[in-house]
């Protein structure tokens, strides 16, 4: 990561007045225009955390939510994020990114005008009491009950087996009453994304793609789902929020050196086109296929024709959005330097 650089939160259309971008300045943060998109900035500086530190990461997570969050509630609604830790060298790197992703930028805000992100954790309200339900499921009496028949003989690897199982039984329960609840929220909902759990007591972790509009009905149908557990559950709900799980900016950017390394891997010629990397591809690939070497000599040649292959795709989709061409050179001479791949992770 760099020592220093331009931290970029996200991207805004210039659809607002210049009051409203001047007001942001004083979140700590400020824009960079390029044509009629706005990047949403800070100074970077490698010294304000401990990237090692998982404490700091928390903190610097947090921060850019908070940040952009901030953002929002100043009235920049249509707000695209840009994915967690995005630091690059200058402004000169900002204009590539809004202008080779420019139409690619332009279509997601386009897709989430009147779109919000609701976030949705659910627990169990009193945890003890349902692990106590499952420890009493007849399946883990009867298990116990066996092993009280040759007490003088419980083995480690029986209380073990126990405690597997009473984990089995609380997974099939968890997941139940997570598809209920995600039946229920599906018809308000243009999209679903769940996300780990923490912990047992944690039923799940979701993200809802849903119209703005929508936003009343959706508590509604919360608290409705509320009353039918009687209160057996807890609902923390978060949002509005940005398409944080559904639209996000990521950025790579491209070592020409690795392009041209690629481009011999492949054994192309300084001029190609994207249908002969994948022919060149196919062809290596047949020949140092795992399937056709059971010894495993040639993996590592496979291995490299794969890494080239995904190098010069990425190359390729990043030639074509900072260029009009059909062609893409690959001479050594002509490869772009910093050339940078904007891409819209959904």
């Amino acid at each position: 990561m760099l020592n220093k650089g331009i931290y970029i939160y996200g991207i805004v259309p210039d659809i607002y007045s210049s009051e409203m971008f001047r007001s942001i300045h004083n979140s700590g943060v400020y824009t960079i225009p390029f044509h009629d998109l706005s990047a949403i900035v800070s100074n970077w500086e490698s010294s304000l955390f401990d990237l090692s530190d998982r404490e700091s990461l928390g903190y610097l997570l947090a921060h850019h939510h908070k940040t952009i969050e901030a953002i929002m509630a100043k009235g920049f609604n249509l707000i695209l994020p840009m994915k967690f830790r995005t630091i690059v060298h200058d402004k000169v790197d900002i204009f590539s990114i809004l202008s080779n992703g420019h139409n690619l930028i332009m279509n997601a805000l386009k897709n989430i005008e009147n779109l919000t992100e609701v976030d949705l954790e659910v627990t169990w309200a009193d945890f003890g009491s349902i692990l106590n339900e499952e420890a009493n499921h007849p399946e883990i009496v009867a298990m116990k009950n066996n092993m009280l028949k040759n007490i003088d003989n419980i083995a480690q690897i029986d209380h073990v087996k126990i405690g597997m199982l009473i984990h089995e039984k609380l997974n099939e329960r968890n997941k139940r009453v997570e598809m209920a609840i995600l039946d229920s929220l599906s018809p308000i909902s243009l999209d679903i994304k769940t996300h780990d759990v923490i912990n047992d007591q944690m039923i799940t972790n979701s993200a809802f793609l849903i119209n703005r509009n929508k936003k009343e009905l959706f508590e509604q149908t919360i608290d409705q789902l509320d009353a039918e557990f009687k209160d057996l559950l807890n609902f923390k709900l978060a949002g509005p929020l940005p398409c944080y799980s559904f639209y996000t900016v990521e950025i790579k950017a491209l070592n020409p050196d690795q392009v041209v390394q690629a481009k011999k891997g492949l054994g192309l010629s300084d001029e190609t086109t994207e249908s002969e990397i994948k022919k060149a591809y196919l062809e290596k690939a047949k020949l140092f296929h795992p399937d056709n070497s059971p010894d495993n000599v040639d993996a590592e040649n496979f291995n490299m024709i794969q890494n080239a292959f995904h190098t010069l795709l990425d190359y390729s989709a990043a030639a074509k959005q900072s260029s009009k061409e059909n062609f893409i050179s690959l001479a050594k001479e002509k490869v772009v330097e910093n050339l940078i791949l904007v891409k819209i992770k959904e």
